[in-house]
């Protein structure tokens, strides 16, 4: 299950307007090593909470300045602050816009690079806000001016014409409070629901959601806002990640491209068929150009698709520049969220479809326009993640990019791109991409002063060979100031997802460096079940949780403690979400291996997880179906290798962490699985964060979540 979270840093005190007499105290950043730290020369959790987290970038319209926001924090005082940034790529002069006092995120340029939009919560709640490329004269766009009882706005695109706006605010469409269905019990505290999904994520149905607005821009606030999805009980974008990305103006400024999944109740909870809607300024009209009335099947040899098949998730409206096409992403089977994201092209004219990665066997994202007749995108790649391009009239995939890197975003103007891209050593920096010959020149170095004083680990790239004979691709991440004559502890890291690649990813959570930094040699194996390796290898893991992909991770692990410097005597597990699953079932078939387990978030007990989490339609694709179904063979065969069926054969201690607001896996299975190690006898800990959901993001709850975790490494495998 994809873990992916978008997060709006909106912890700041709110500010006034520029007319107030009183501004809070700015932010101080605490991101200064201390001459311990540099004389340690190593990655430690406290050191990583000191790095400066870019991103949200885009080049201005000639291509000469870089627009992003980074993220920094202050450990003691919990909470972070986001800050605008422009860099000019000639001279290389980084300039911030804003400063430490409010938060101020999703930065856009204007159409004639002149200006710059972006959100803040500068005037008590977040508004879009408008200030020139130099950083002065900033000016509220959104809001009523005082901040008082305004719904946040979560994003923004102005078009690029400039005469309108769109933004993203909650509204309430249904009553689900029972203080709001008894008006006379204005303090009764209970939610009331007839259907499916009573929650989502990390939150409770209350009947709100995100809704599109559109109004007028003109010098001060804007004015004739206007909600386009009028009593919907749905968000637009799509919940629960609300990726603004799925919003795009065509370039003439009179059309809106969403992505929407007009559903509701138990329909909603089990389907992925979002699609493509189109709505017209003019007229008001909204168009599906996903389910028009009349679908035009495809020719022999054509790449056209009968629009019926378009049952699964589409995502991810792209204008092309003269107006004719709508570029998007699409999968194809219902209820599956991890089949292949193929790369669509509908025609505006004569509404048809054309697969342009047909014959492509990888994933497509972050799709950018380059004329009318050149696509650029992100696949991931063998474990890494390139810029490719394809061509509608050539229909053949171009990969621009090589390298053992992750491109997780990229903008283009004026014939020039920029990256977002990280990797496993490295967190994420700015690069030019040479479109000629994919290139990768550095721009930024946000965060130079940390890594001239920490060693990094060398990260080697393994292929295993998997027992039914083929080769599995794993990264061997060692400690710094490696000594092969001696002998580490090892630790097999299990990814979540579970169909989330493992690849050159740099995370603040589950950091591959900082474990190697504290002695630990890791083995991080892209097994059965993960992306960049084709589809057959991705589907191989639906409805069969227990079987290859276990045997992989224990194919690679077995792999690296052949290693002279592997200490088979010391050897950890650890992994989140479905990783914790894999702990959980390794930790009943492990045969010795391993010293000690670490699992965040995992499913234990999948009879009881069918019924708590929230999108159905990723058990029933996953399992096979539910578990009272006793005529389906793949859903019982998943039912009878849940891992609490095991713990008879348990017999390793196992330190289990989880969140009170996951509603994805709910921390009652971590719950289940404490019950179960102690009742047993087993060494065990509960770790339970009462403000945090599927993952840690909140400041010192993260140092605690790492001094517990490598505390439990340290007891029993170091």
């Amino acid at each position: 299950m994809k873990m992916k979270k978008l997060i709006l840093m909106m912890a700041i005190a709110a500010v006034g307007l520029g007319g107030c007499e009183k501004r809070p105290e700015p932010l101080k950043i605490d991101n200064a090593l201390t001459a311990g730290e540099i004389a340690a020369g190593r990655l430690t959790p406290e050191v990583m909470w000191k790095m400066s987290r870019a991103g949200a970038s885009s080049l201005s319209p000639d291509g000469k300045t870089l627009l992003y926001q980074q993220t920094d924090y202050n450990m003691a005082e919990n909470r972070g602050v986001t800050t605008i940034w422009t860099e000019d790529l000639a001279s290389k002069a980084v300039t911030r816009l804003t400063d430490y006092t409010s938060n101020n995120v999703s930065p856009k340029w204007s159409a004639d690079g002149l200006q710059i939009y972006f959100l803040s919560d500068r005037g008590g709640s977040m508004q879009v806000w408008r200030m020139n490329a130099s950083g002065g004269d900033a000016t509220q766009i959104t809001g009523n001016g005082d901040g008082e009882g305004v719904p946040d706005v979560e994003g923004f695109g102005v078009s690029p014409d400039g005469k309108h706006i769109w933004w993203v605010q909650t509204v309430q469409t249904a009553d689900r409070r029972s203080s709001d269905i008894y008006k006379d019990m204005d303090k009764s505290k209970a939610r009331i629901y007839d259907d499916l999904m009573a929650r989502h994520w990390d939150y409770w149905d209350e009947g709100e959601y995100r809704h599109i607005f559109v109004g007028e821009l003109g010098k001060g606030l804007v004015t004739g806002g206007k909600d386009i999805m009028p009593d919907a009980q749905w968000d637009a974008p799509l919940a629960p990640y609300f990726d603004m990305a799925e919003i795009a103006w065509n370039n003439a400024g009179d059309k809106l491209a969403y992505t929407c999944k007009p559903l509701t109740g138990t329909e909603y909870a089990v389907s992925t068929d979002s699609d493509i809607f189109v709505y017209d300024l003019a007229t008001g009209e909204t168009k599906n150009i996903c389910k028009p009335l009349t679908g035009k099947p495809a020719a022999e040899g054509e790449a056209c698709l009968d629009l019926a098949e378009m049952v699964g998730y589409d995502k991810y409206p792209v204008w092309s520049p003269d107006d004719s096409k709508i570029a998007f992403l699409s999968q194809r089977r219902p209820g599956n969220e991890a089949d292949k994201t193929r790369l669509f092209l509908y025609d505006c004219h004569t509404a048809e479809m054309q697969d342009l990665t047909a014959d492509f066997d990888y994933n497509a994202m972050n799709v950018v326009w380059e004329g009318d007749d050149m696509l650029y995108f992100i696949a991931p790649i063998e474990a890494t993640h390139q810029i490719c391009r394809v061509s509608p009239s050539v229909g053949e995939v171009e990969v621009v990019t090589r390298g053992d890197h992750d491109i997780n975003a990229f903008t283009m103007a004026s014939g020039r791109i920029a990256a977002e891209m990280c990797t496993i050593s490295m967190a994420t920096e700015f690069f030019e991409v040479n479109p000629a010959d994919g290139t990768l020149t550095q721009i930024s170095a946000v965060n130079k002063p940390v890594y001239d004083h920490i060693k990094m680990g060398e990260v080697q790239k393994r292929w295993v060979k998997t027992t039914d004979g083929k080769q599995m691709l794993t990264w061997v991440i060692l400690p710094p100031d490696f000594d092969a004559s001696k002998k580490y502890p090892v630790l097999l890291y299990c990814q979540g997802g579970p169909q989330s690649v493992v690849s050159q990813f740099w995370s603040y959570r589950w950091n591959f460096q900082l474990m190697a930094a504290q002695g630990y040699v890791v083995v991080a194996p892209n097994r059965r079940g993960l992306p960049s390796f084709g589809q057959e290898w991705l589907d191989q893991i639906s409805g069969d949780y227990s079987g290859q992909n276990i045997r992989d991770y224990l194919s690679a692990i077995d792999d690296v403690a052949r290693e002279p410097w592997a200490d088979r005597d010391r050897m950890g597990c650890v992994g989140a979400s479905y990783g914790g699953y894999s702990v959980y079932f390794l930790a009943g078939c492990h045969e010795k291996r391993f010293k000690a387990f670490i699992a965040h978030c995992g499913i234990f007990d999948f009879d009881s997880m069918y019924g708590e989490t929230e999108e159905l339609f990723f058990v029933n694709n996953d399992y096979g179906g539910p578990y009272w179904d006793t005529k389906n063979a793949t859903a019982q065969r998943s039912y009878a290798n849940s891992p609490h069926k095991f713990v008879t054969k348990w017999d390793t201690p196992i330190l289990i962490i989880t969140g009170e607001k996951d509603f994805r896996i709910p921390y009652t299975q971590s719950l289940e699985a404490f019950t179960a190690a102690r009742v047993r006898g087993i060494p065990a800990r509960l770790v339970e964060f009462e403000n945090e959901a599927h993952q840690v993001f909140k400041p010192q709850n993260s140092l605690v979540w790492n001094r517990e975790f490598f505390g439990w490494l340290d007891k029993y495998v170091k």
